[in-house]
């Protein structure tokens, strides 16, 4: 991650531009922003550095949880809005959970599995057409398997992909028939030394990736059985 030695002095948003531009940016940017909350909360529980150096602030904290918040509550409504190039009150709150809070969530709250795990599908040259935020949301939801999350949190997290058509696993990715040594691969350079997966509030091995890997992918089947939903298939960018 390249890191300044000052703040910027200001940050321009155009909504307008952001509406006219295509939705799927929008929403990866939304992909990216959902790992926010679940990761700084990671970080806090296990009194990690954050991504500044520090230790995380209760105010980022409280941040992280609202740009969660707010994406649970107008993600869908924003999404509709640009397909339209229409700027509504819903795309304003979302552009803010993307840019503002999940800024200050992610820096001063702190990184865990879902950014690690992102890394860590790179090293696959088939993952290069998907878009950043589109990989952190597979490495979201690898995380929720990762820390046993409740089934109503992951079955949340599940609902707010599929309705924003946002890739949830491996086979989302095209990646369903991965083989062991591949996946492995993926697994160990989401858990080299520097990377954010170890502020986890328990150690992570590669092993432990893999197998939640490939757990999310199982669920996910489950899932969309039962929500007679469509899978994710993004055109290449």
């Amino acid at each position: 991650m390249l890191s300044h030695s000052r703040n910027p002095e200001l940050i321009v948003v155009d909504v307008g531009v952001i509406a006219k531009a295509p939705v799927r940016f929008l929403v990866s940017g939304m992909g990216d922003a959902l790992a926010t909350w679940f990761e700084a909360d990671a970080t806090f529980n296990s009194d990690s550095d954050n991504e500044v150096g520090g230790k995380p602030t209760r105010a980022a904290h409280i941040l992280a949880k609202l740009c969660f918040d707010i994406l649970m509550k107008h993600a869908l409504p924003a999404k509709l809005a640009v397909e339209k190039e229409r700027v509504i009150p819903a795309v304003d709150l979302i552009i803010e959970a993307n840019i503002l809070l999940s800024g200050l969530g992610f820096e001063s709250g702190g990184l865990a599995a879902a950014h690690a795990i992102h890394n860590g599908l790179t090293v696959l040259e088939e993952t290069h057409n998907y878009l950043h935020g589109e990989k952190v949301a597979v490495g979201t939801v690898t995380q929720l398997f990762l820390e046993s999350k409740d089934k109503s949190i992951i079955n949340q997290v599940l609902t707010f992909c599929n309705q924003l058509r946002l890739p949830m696993s491996l086979g989302d990715l095209g990646l369903a028939a991965l083989s062991p040594s591949r996946l492995m691969e993926v697994a160990e350079a989401a858990c080299r030394a520097e990377e954010s997966i170890h502020n986890e509030p328990f150690d992570v091995t590669p092993k432990m990736v893999s197998d939640a890997l490939l757990a999310a992918d199982v669920y996910l089947r489950e899932f969309r059985a039962q929500q007679q939903s469509t899978s994710f298939s993004p055109k290449p960018v």
